[in-house]
């Protein structure tokens, strides 16, 4: 399989012919460059996805790849050189003119030899095809126009709809609670055992987060294991998952703890406690040689999940008691239904059409049972048309004869060789993260089009076409979903180890991308992407990385010492710099010469200042500096003229607290970047207020230090955002007025407002809001019933009232119909909650902190059948008394699978089930 060069062919076409005038005593060359490149632009769309048969047709692709990666490289050393040049000029330009001509010719005249050179590659390449008649490609290959429509109709439709439960899972999720919740007191081991792609990692997931097992223990933690773990690193990892379970703060030491003294957190946390850890993905049973000793056997009834693909360490005595399931195939009427709700999820109650039905019987017993693949071929036969599914259902048959590993692998390979050119790019880019590493949507999103993956949509933002890829990759179960926002929206994905395995022995092959873990000197790197996965300390990095283009750094271990050593040398050619967390606290100065960034990530770093040269990255698309400790930004941020994310806003460790986020101060010409579709948050200061209604572009913005006196100019900048979704403002202290009735109408598109400051009363303007999803009233203190004004809100999902309301009672009569969540916190005379049968009848997670005055329970409790948990804090005695076993409201809220009250200790915060 060639990887997909289209885009990049597509590329260099563009900027040759972009950069005509520029290209003077080469233009010959280039011309004829040009023309050839357009034909394997051509050919290379042909062959996209088709199973190439012969060794000598791989290698002839192989070899076309290999001269367009070489195409690139002259191409952008060239504009290299044009930016050098153009950086030279100004107030000097005549001197550097005079005594850089005889530089510029000799360039020139090596550029001309170069390209010479490739002209003849290329033309070596094409007689070798018909000198050896090398061919040999078979099959057909989907292309993004053919799927496009589907994409958006079929996958976000889908996404937005969670599954209750999985096929075939309830029996075994059963008997793995019976063992949980057995009574016995011995500390009990699990293992689960199954391949890769069997549901072991679904099953146990499923049971661990069931309400009725949770109840059960005193603190729970989740811990995925690499094959190359460390220890300390999983007893780190320990500590915060319990802490933050239970919502209490993890110690602020722990990163600079050693072995002896995270041991000891640990030992004296759980040995007074009922604890399930899980231990997913075991590969060696010296994993639990080493860990045991933290996981004290105290007598309480603590139970340990852990799953393997490895019999032998599922079979290990283990020296306490302990149970094996192994996981067995799906049922022949399970699998049939998994692989029809992904196969025929366009069709009425996703049945198959009488003429399929054979054949997808048959496609459906190739799998064997196994989920991950009857998943994966069901996305992969969703669009494909009835001639299409017999050259399937051939091509797997070839491999019938393999064993069961082999040919699940075939089935995965199929899914990926059936993907559009771009998105076969994209899913390859996943594998860069870390195992099991939660991908955020966004991040992901602006590192595809940062890449030049994302192909130009007529009437779509390149945000929207590369989130519809996000939406087609997990609808064909080649990406999971692992959290959702309020509306069912994809917040966070992850890879299947098997489809990450599948992933990375493509990339390498390819010389796509590859993971290093930093340990030893990498010189002389071949792969275009580098993605170092380290667990601290210095990552040592060689030279030899000119054909590097993207650079992303995972560091589990933030005690390491900071350091700026961060940026691999030679690599002046890099589009991509993601250090995300990294400890460093400098910026290395020959950022300043990446002219060829697209997107730089500094999120959460200790760096304090970005340089005045940051206006150098012309072609800079993404700037994340969020959580990190620059306060401002320097003049130079206005010649980012391509810049599209400017992500900048820092929270502070109080989330109640009025100030509990703080924008970043910019100069006013921040309001030259014509492209920013994303700015959060601006800090209010001079003109800008004005200014920024000239930004009509931008899809989000987040604004603080906003005074009363702003309301005029204010609101006639936000009316000109027609395209916004997310509106933040905040004023400039508690007590500052927050004025906004002027903005009427408001943009029509808003789907989350966060209002910080005094209110009057809830803006009028908000009721007209009919794509509301989330609405925050932080700090408003209202007097007056704030319900009426935003009940009838057709689509809100989400509401938060943080000292938002002074008034003593809270009446839900009426509206609400879509509210899945509702927190209520800093309420300190509210006395009385009421809600109405049949009102927010979808609620599933209700919040109440700091409402001293409140000592009962919401009347009304009993009608919301759909409340999956209820949490307190900072409530009065009566309150939590009433709710326990035989309390007066008892039978109101014996309903809800989980009750939490939490409260402060001298130890940090605690909680207790009352459910």
């Amino acid at each position: 399989m060639a990887l997909p060069t289209d885009l990049l062919i597509g590329k260099i076409v563009t900027i040759l012919e972009n950069e005509a005038s520029s290209i003077g005593g080469v233009r010959d060359e280039i011309d004829e460059l040009k023309r050839e490149l357009v034909i394997m632009k051509a050919f290379l769309n042909d062959v996209e996805g088709k199973n190439v048969r012969t060794e000598g047709g791989r290698t002839w692709v192989a070899s076309v790849r290999g001269m367009a990666y070489d195409v690139e490289d002259i191409i952008d050393e060239f504009m290299y050189h044009m930016y050098e040049r153009e950086c030279h000029d100004g107030r000097f330009a005549w001197f550097h003119q005079t005594i850089r001509i005889p530089q510029n010719v000799w360039f020139r005249q090596e550029m001309s030899k170069k390209l010479r050179k490739i002209s003849r590659r290329i033309e070596a390449i094409a007689k070798r095809n018909e000198r050896y008649v090398v061919g040999g490609l078979e099959g057909t290959s989907s292309t993004c126009d053919d799927v496009g429509k589907w994409m958006r109709n079929q996958a976000e439709s889908s996404l937005f709809i969670k599954e209750d439960e999985l096929v075939g899972i309830e029996r075994k999720k059963q008997l793995l609670i019976n063992w949980l919740m057995n009574g016995e007191q011995q500390q009990t081991l699990i293992s689960v055992v199954g391949m890769g792609g069997s549901g072991k990692t679904t099953l146990v997931a499923r049971t661990f987060n069931d309400e009725r097992v949770k109840k059960q223990f005193h603190c729970c933690a989740w811990l995925t294991v690499s094959q190359t773990y460390v220890i300390e690193d999983l007893f780190r990892s320990l500590i915060k998952e319990f802490h933050e379970a239970n919502k209490e703060k993890v110690p602020a030491d722990m990163n600079s703890m050693r072995y002896r003294e995270l041991l000891q957190v640990l030992v004296n946390y759980l040995e007074s406690k009922r604890y399930m850890v899980v231990l997913d993905d075991v590969w060696d049973i010296e994993l639990w040689k080493e860990i045991k000793i933290a996981l004290p056997n105290t007598q309480f009834g603590s139970r340990i999940m852990l799953t393997t693909r490895r019999e032998d360490v599922a079979s290990y005595c283990f020296g306490v008691q302990s149970h094996i399931h192994r996981i067995q195939p799906l049922e022949k009427n399970d699998a049939w239904e998994l692989f029809s709700r992904k196969a025929f999820s366009a069709s009425q109650n996703k049945c198959c059409p009488p003429d399929l039905q054979s054949l997808a019987e048959e496609l459906v017993k190739k799998c064997e049972g196994l989920p991950l693949a009857v998943e994966a071929l069901g996305g992969l036969m969703s669009n494909k048309e009835p001639f299409e599914w017999k050259q399937v259902y051939n091509s797997l048959d070839s491999h019938l004869t393999k064993p069961l590993p082999e040919r699940v692998e075939n089935i995965l390979f199929l899914s990926f060789d059936d993907l559009p050119y771009p998105l076969k790019l994209c899913f390859l880019y996943c594998s860069l993260f870390p195992e099991d590493y939660s991908i955020r949507r966004k991040r992901l999103i602006r590192l595809w089009i940062a890449e030049g993956f994302v192909q130009d949509e007529k009437g779509s933002t390149p945000e929207e076409v590369a989130e519809s890829y996000l939406m087609q990759l997990i609808f064909r179960s080649m990406l999971q979903v692992v959290q959702r926002n309020v509306s069912g929206r994809p917040k966070a994905c992850k890879m299947h180890d098997l489809m990450r395995e599948l992933a990375l022995s493509k990339s390498e092959k390819e010389k796509f991308g590859a993971v290093y873990d930093g340990k030893e000197v990498m010189d002389e790197v071949q792969v275009r992407r580098l993605s170092i996965q380290t667990t601290g300390g210095e990552i040592k990095l060689g030279t030899g990385m000119a054909q590097l283009r993207s650079f992303l750094v995972f560091v589990t271990d933030v005690s390491s010492s900071s350091s700026s050593n961060t940026l691999p040398s030679g690599c002046k050619l890099l589009r991509v710099l993601d250090l995300e967390y990294v400890p460093i606290d400098i910026l290395p100065k020959e950022l300043a010469y990446l002219f060829n960034l697209r997107y730089l990530n500094l999120r959460g770093t200790p760096i304090k200042k970005l340089p005045e040269s940051i206006g150098k990255l012309r072609n800079l698309q993404t700037l994340d500096i969020r959580d990190s400790k620059i306060e401002v930004l320097p003049s130079g941020i206005s010649k980012l003229q391509n810049l599209r994310h400017l992500i900048m806003y820092r929270y502070t460790e109080e989330p109640n607290d009025f100030r509990y986020v703080n924008g970043t101060r910019s100069p006013s010409n921040i309001c030259m970047l014509k492209k920013l579709q994303v700015l959060a948050c601006v800090e209010l200061d001079g003109n800008i207020v004005r200014l920024v209604g000239n930004m009509t572009q931008l899809r989000r913005i987040g604004i603080t230090n906003v005074k009363e006196r702003d309301e005029m100019d204010l609101c006639a900048s936000i009316q000109k955002m027609k395209q916004l979704h997310y509106l933040f403002l905040m004023t400039s202290d508690e007590e500052e007025v927050l004025q906004t009735n002027k903005l009427c109408p408001p943009p029509p598109h808003l789907r989350i407002v966060i209002l910080v400051g005094k209110l009057e009363n809830v803006p009028r303007w908000v009721c007209s809001l009919q794509s509301l999803t989330q609405l925050n009233l932080i700090w408003s203190g209202i007097e007056d019933d704030l319900l009426p004004y935003i009940e009838a809100l057709p689509n809100l999902g989400m509401l938060t009232l943080v000292n938002a309301y002074a008034g003593r009672e809270l009446c839900f009569s009426r509206g609400f119909v879509k509210l899945t969540e509702l927190h209520l916190y800093v309420c300190p005379l509210l006395n009385k909650i009421t809600i109405e049968k049949g009102v927010m009848s979808n609620l599933q997670s209700l919040w109440l902190d700091n409402c001293p005055e409140l000592n009962t329970t919401p009347q009304g409790l009993q009608y919301l059948t759909k409340l999956k948990e209820m949490r307190f804090w900072l409530v009065s005695k009566e309150l939590k008394d009433s709710i326990r076993e035989g309390g007066v409201d008892r039978e109101k809220v014996q309903h809800i699978p989980e009750i939490r009250h939490y409260y402060q200790t001298s130890l940090g915060m605690r909680y207790e089930r009352l459910s």
